[in-house]
Formats: structure tokens, C-alpha cells, sequence
């Protein structure tokens, strides 16, 4: 059950700071209240979900400081992973090719939930192909932390088209095995998600537990 609800959260079907009601997650899952339980804590293990006295449980709400850090750890992780990336064969340049042509498609068709999850896919079949396992699983979960937010930064038509680009210059980047380059590529891609996404958290706080 924690991959249904993570999924809802990701594509904002359930949105930061909402409450998680066991018995209607149930109905709406078709399985009892055991799993969803169940579900919750391990989400909550992982910091998307949190636990509210008198409440229950709620999707994570990121305050400014939070999201900062994320981004700082990325920053430094991503960096590592990509330094240490092998030079990728014609089928491991044509996976990332596909899912960045998978990307572009969607951003044409304004279809945002679709472009999110292409978009985290792109990037993560780069990072997979790290020898550092354990920093990969590391970004995977700061991602998941910040996916909620990132659906505001691409409403605006320019910052989709500079996300297909960015993407094509990384792409070229692979298939030259130029890791520097790549890093370059990847540390100005991200200020412009971090920037544009940073600023729905402004003035808002954490509802106190």
C-alpha cells in the first residue's frame, strides 16, 4: 500500500499538508485498514508522510529551510553520481533518448502529471548506471520529498521548452562520455527547478503536531 499512496502524493492527488483518512483510503484501495497502516509508517520512515496528535496522518509539508537542504544534498550527491557514471553503450543512450523524447512529448501536450514522471525517470536512468548504489537510493528519496512541489514550476510554457533543451544538451553530453560537462549541465537544470519551485514555499510553516 505505501507504493499507492506515495504515487498519490507524487502526483499531487494528495497534496502537502492534507490529512490521510485510514478508513476512506481503505474504500478507496478496496483492502482493509491493516495495510494502510501499515503503508502510513513506512511512509512516515521515510519522511513523506508525518504523524499529527489528535489527528492522524498527513502528507509532509516542506518548510523553506527543508526544501533548501534538500536541494543542497542534491547538489552535492548528484555531482558524485554523475562524476562516477561509465560510458553509456548505443542501447543505454537510447533508453535516456526515448525518455527524453517521452518528456518533450508530454510538455507539448501541456500534460504535466505525465512530464513529472518522465522527467524523474530520465534523470534516474543517468543515476542508475552509478556504481554508488547507496547514493542513488540517497536522491531517490530527496526527489520524492520535493515531487509534490514541482507541478506550479512547469504551468509556464518557456520553462518546459528550457527543460526539453536542457535535457537534449545533457544527451549530448552522455554521448560523449564528457562527465564533466555533464555535472555543468546538471547544476544549472536544477537552480532553475529549485528556484521556480522555491518560491511556493515562501511565508508558509509546518502545521505544528
Amino acid at each position: 500500500m505505501a507504493t499507492e499512496i506515495e504515487r498519490m502524493i507524487i502526483t499531487g492527488d494528495l497534496l502537502p499538508g492534507q490529512p490521510i483518512r485510514q478508513e476512506m483510503m481503505a474504500e478507496r484501495l478496496g483492502v482493509s485498514r491493516l495495510p494502510i497502516r501499515e503503508g502510513l509508517r513506512e511512509l512516515a520512515s521515510q519522511g513523506l508522510v508525518e504523524h499529527r496528535r489528535n489527528v492522524g496522518y498527513a502528507v509532509v509539508r516542506l518548510e523553506q529551510s527543508e526544501f533548501d537542504q534538500i536541494y543542497l544534498m542534491r547538489h552535492a550527491l548528484e555531482r558524485e553520481v554523475l562524476a562516477s557514471l561509465p560510458a553509456f553503450d548505443d542501447s543505454a543512450l537510447a533508453e535516456v533518448r526515448g525518455l527524453g523524447d517521452r518528456v518533450a512529448a508530454a510538455a507539448d501536450r501541456n500534460d504535466l502529471l505525465e512530464m513529472r514522471l518522465a522527467n524523474q525517470d530520465f534523470h534516474f536512468a543517468m543515476f542508475d548506471r552509478s556504481p554508488l548504489g547507496l547514493v542513488v537510493t540517497e536522491i531517490r528519496r530527496l526527489w520524492r520529498l520535493a515531487m509534490p512541489y514541482h507541478a506550479a514550476y512547469l504551468f509556464d510554457a518557456e520553462v518546459r521548452r528550457r527543460v526539453v533543451t536542457e535535457h537534449e544538451a545533457m544527451i549530448d553530453a552522455l554521448a560523449d562520455h564528457d562527465n564533466e560537462r555533464l555535472i555543468a549541465l546538471m547544476n544549472e537544470h536544477r537552480r532553475g527547478g529549485e528556484a521556480g519551485t522555491g518560491m511556493l514555499l515562501r511565508n508558509t510553516t509546518r502545521t505544528e503536531s
